[in-house]
């Protein structure tokens, strides 16, 4: 199989633990794009924080395009146009804060290029340093939010949020998706949007088969595209349900387990490993 595109996750699948991009798959990156390949970048983030990485790659210069907000976003790199862009209602995000007060878990969105949350707490701190965006603490979350926004994420340790993403799972069925993205960040988009269905949008409008496609991830809101995708990866670190649904494991992030996957199944087969 000859592919054409590689699409992939952002932290702890394309990135090291440090947020760093290896040598080894950065160079498997910028070889493949010398052939033609697509290599998109696939990630929960806003979009604004995923620039720093589509510009050490080079992707403007070869024309490709960054899903963020977990698919909600597809962005031309080189013209910086949105081909796509999923947002929630004022209404919808209100909603979403009543519901975290119900099963008190931590709430935050995204207003422009800021974090917005009524509480400061650790997860959202993380969330700040993974990607740069100011957190502002506001008094009144729900006077806050007056526009539509892409995404809503509530946070909590690992085993409570399992819980509640179980429950709003069911009780949002075919009103929202909802994912969790790191155990302890249970993501919201309008329904029906993952990095799947946004994938899929996309080699649409390229004119890409997606058994063309390889998709590699490490979380569950990696799933949908690793399942589309014509070779779907998860990577070493991520958790055994997710290695039993993907089409191959590589290693981890720390073991350069993206750049395994393009020497092997791309740049072998171009003779250029």
């Amino acid at each position: 199989m000859t592919y054409k595109m590689i699409v992939l996750d952002l932290d702890d699948t394309l990135l090291q633990d440090d947020h760093t991009i290896s040598p080894r798959t950065k160079k498997a990156l910028m070889d493949v794009q010398q052939l033609g390949v697509k290599v998109v970048l696939a990630s929960g983030r806003p979009t604004y924080a995923m620039y720093k990485i589509a510009e050490e790659l080079q992707l403007k210069d070869y024309g490709s395009f960054i899903l963020s907000f977990n698919g909600a976003k597809i962005t031309n790199c080189q013209t910086g146009e949105e081909l796509f862009s999923s947002t929630l209602t004022p209404e919808t995000v209100h909603h979403l804060y009543e519901l975290s007060r119900r099963e008190n878990v931590w709430l935050h969105t995204y207003v422009g290029d800021s974090i917005v949350t009524e509480a400061g707490n650790p997860y959202t701190d993380i969330e700040g340093e993974i990607t740069g965006l100011e957190i502002f603490e506001v008094d009144s979350f729900v006077d806050s939010i007056k526009e539509p926004v892409v995404k809503v994420l509530m946070l909590e340790e690992e085993t409570k949020l399992a819980d509640v993403e179980q429950k709003l799972q069911q009780e949002l069925a075919g009103q929202l998706s909802v994912m969790r993205s790191k155990p302890f960040f249970l993501e919201f988009t309008e329904a029906g949007v993952t990095k799947g269905t946004s994938l899929h949008q996309l080699i649409g409008k390229l004119g890409i088969e997606r058994e063309e496609v390889i998709a590699m991830g490490d979380s569950y809101n990696d799933l949908a595209m690793i399942e589309f995708a014509g070779l779907g990866v998860a990577m070493g670190n991520a958790p055994e349900d997710i290695k039993a649904k993907a089409d191959y494991v590589t290693d981890t992030n720390m073991n350069d387990g993206v750049a395994k996957v393009i020497e092997k199944f791309v740049l072998k087969t171009a003779q250029l490993v």
